[in-house]
């Protein structure tokens, strides 16, 4: 069923990338994304289990169609006609096996895609060495990017790292713990590299990716220029807060103890805990520097991203506690509930 379409000018094939679908666009990523590309003069479509709800958070030019991703039969509409689709999504407030919800939910989705004649996929995963012991968290992501490419199509897989946002999971956790705790006893993983990037440096590079010329699928790893702990990234915080805070480390802290740990301190985290926490233990930087030869987005460092972040916050602007995932849930989706 489609709630909302208006036909548009069709443009050159150079200025239109043709009919574009957002699946996740009820999430941190998706919604944000979403909004930018309302902006421009593009053909939109977004995929919703709820597409009456969504459709009145959405322009009157974008149409929604409802679908769900663990139902393949379900799909064939939404991606009739379309070029490009963003896979935004993931399944991690399952109460389920969420790697076999997300294996399985990708597979339908690329088969539709690809029997639906689309040609680009652009999906956001997760940096991480895979030949490594990667979390749960982390391999389900990867392995979501290898299912999207099972069919064939064209898969534009960007892995990024922690996202600093106003409402990003991430980045929400960093200030519950920095607001609330003058000293902390913290688990191992505080001292793990991360490379984080800004929402709006990332939101660049999907768009970028939208009119990419190649028709080569390709894995693209991007963050920010800096590398840091998620104690550092703790401390800067803290520090644009003008908060003094103390950070004890305490390694023999188990991922068990640290989620039940975060639960209390940061309520917003309680649905996904221990899923969360393990993906921590992994370092998330950039190893293969590809995405600044072919994209002309320059992500900003760490203290100015956490600035706008908080400038955000202090506008009362973006950040909804309820909307602090990177992605919509599969079997969830929520208007206020990345």
């Amino acid at each position: 069923m489609t709630w909302k379409y208006e036909e548009r000018v069709n443009m050159t094939a150079k200025e239109n990338p043709g009919r574009v679908l957002v699946t996740g666009a009820t999430g941190y990523i998706g919604a944000r994304l979403l909004k930018r590309l309302e902006q421009q003069d593009l053909l939109l479509r977004c995929l919703a289990r709820d597409p009456q709800r969504l459709a009145e958070q959405t322009a009157d030019t974008t149409e929604v169609m409802q679908g769900d991703l663990l139902d393949f039969s379900s799909l064939a509409p939404s991606l009739r006609d379309i070029h490009t689709a963003f896979y935004l999504v993931h399944s991690m407030d399952t109460e389920g096996d969420f790697e076999s919800e997300d294996h399985q939910a990708a597979l339908n989705f690329a088969r539709a895609a690809h029997q639906a004649g689309v040609q680009r996929i652009i999906y956001v995963g997760g940096l991480g060495d895979s030949s490594s012991s990667l979390s749960p968290h982390l391999r389900s992501r990867q392995d979501v990017g290898k299912a999207l490419r099972t069919f064939g199509c064209q898969v534009i897989e960007l892995r990024a790292s922690i996202v600093i946002g106003s409402g990003s999971l991430s980045y929400e956790l960093v200030r519950c713990l920095v607001q609330r705790l003058p000293v902390m006893i913290c688990p191992k993983w505080v001292a793990t590299y991360a490379q984080p990037i800004a929402i709006d440096d990332l939101l660049d590079y999907l768009q970028a990716s939208l009119h990419w010329n190649s028709n080569q699928s390709q894995v693209f790893e991007i963050g920010g220029p800096d590398r840091a702990t998620y104690g550092d990234i703790m401390k800067e915080y803290a520090r644009q807060r003008g908060l003094r805070r103390w950070l004890i480390s305490v390694p023999v802290l188990t991922p068990r103890l640290s989620s039940l740990w975060l639960a209390l301190v940061t309520p917003v985290y309680a649905r996904i805990g221990r899923k969360l926490v393990e993906s921590m233990r992994n370092p998330t930087i950039v190893t293969d520097s590809s995405a600044m030869d072919v994209f002309s987005v320059r992500p900003r460092g760490l203290v100015d991203a956490i600035a706008h972040a908080i400038s955000s916050e202090d506008a009362g602007t973006i950040r909804n506690t309820n909307q602090s995932q990177t992605e919509t849930t599969i079997r969830k989706e929520t208007i206020n509930n990345a």
